[in-house]
């Protein structure tokens, strides 16, 4: 199957369906919050625009600062994982390696969703560890899928 360019036909409806489901099931072990963001190319480097991205959509908000973002370039078929401090002073330093490179072996064969919904999948395991879930927890970030050209 030819993927589209335009993060708005990136992944199928039954691939979003997926994606949106993988988060709400990562987000039943943790107090953090997953986003999934698409551009369709980046200028400049892919973590300072995702970091842009990050802010533009309030993830830095969340009362335990404990959010994620995947930023991916469509057109590129790169990404970025972006998360808020409060996880990044209370995990290890290679954090993030084992989810990043699953993504990536997943992008150089062309499946692209089956990565994002692995590393949703990690996400959650490795942020119950840190900040698991707790009956008072609400959902700060809607579980969606955003995208910009």
């Amino acid at each position: 199957m030819k993927r589209s360019k335009s993060p708005k036909k990136f992944f199928t409806k039954e691939e979003r369906e997926r994606i949106l489901g993988a988060i709400k099931e990562a987000e039943k072990k943790t107090t953090g919050e997953i986003a999934v963001h698409l551009v369709r190319k980046v200028r400049g480097d892919i973590f300072e625009r995702g970091k842009e991205a990050f802010f533009r959509l309030g993830l830095h908000k969340t009362l335990r600062r404990n959010a994620v973002l995947f930023f991916i370039s469509t057109g590129q078929r790169k990404f970025a994982i972006l998360a808020d401090e409060g996880i990044n002073k209370n995990v290890p330093e290679n954090f993030w390696k084992e989810i990043a490179l699953e993504i990536e072996e997943n992008f150089r064969k062309g499946n692209f969703a089956e990565g994002i919904l692995r590393a949703i999948k990690l996400t959650g395991e490795k942020l119950s560890e840190y900040f698991p879930y707790e009956k008072t927890d609400k959902n700060e970030i809607p579980d969606q899928i955003t995208e910009e050209n």
